[in-house]
């Protein structure tokens, strides 16, 4: 398999970098990677709740499939922020509806029982990063 033009590109980057590094080429500082994670709408759509309201969905979503992203679609309309700030409240509210319903239409064939469930790890991951963001601690993970 031939290098991409990006690979060629990324690694003409790395030794300009390296070349005008005073200290040599054998440093391996200098390249700055930083990984974002894209996520769709409806995964967008998660809400950054209190962390025992993210535990609670979680356990809903773990016994009966979709039961904590219906009740974590109500969050939104309590004021709960998303990863989705341009949408409106209530469309945000409504992708929520779409998920829970997706995870119970599914969960027949076992697909929407463990989506659910990792729905609300998605959830408590979020509250979780929430509390460090609130309380000003870098967060690593």
């Amino acid at each position: 398999m031939e290098p991409s033009h990006k690979d060629a590109e990324t690694a003409a980057a790395a030794a300009a970098v390296a070349a005008a590094d005073p200290r040599g080429a054998s440093s391996s500082s200098g390249v700055v990677v930083q990984v974002r994670e894209k996520k769709g709408p409806l995964r967008a759509a998660i809400p950054y709740m209190p962390f025992p309201v993210a535990v609670i969905c979680l356990f809903l979503n773990t016994f009966v499939p979709g039961l904590g992203t219906f009740v974590s679609a109500f969050t939104v309309l309590c004021g709960a922020r998303t990863d989705l700030p341009d949408r409106h409240v209530c469309c945000v509210f409504w992708l929520n509806i779409a998920a829970a319903l997706i995870q119970v239409l599914t969960a027949i064939v076992m697909v929407g029982w463990v989506m659910s469930i990792f729905w609300g790890m998605d959830m408590v991951i979020l509250a979780i990063s929430q509390g460090y963001k609130e309380q000003g601690i870098p967060q690593q993970l």
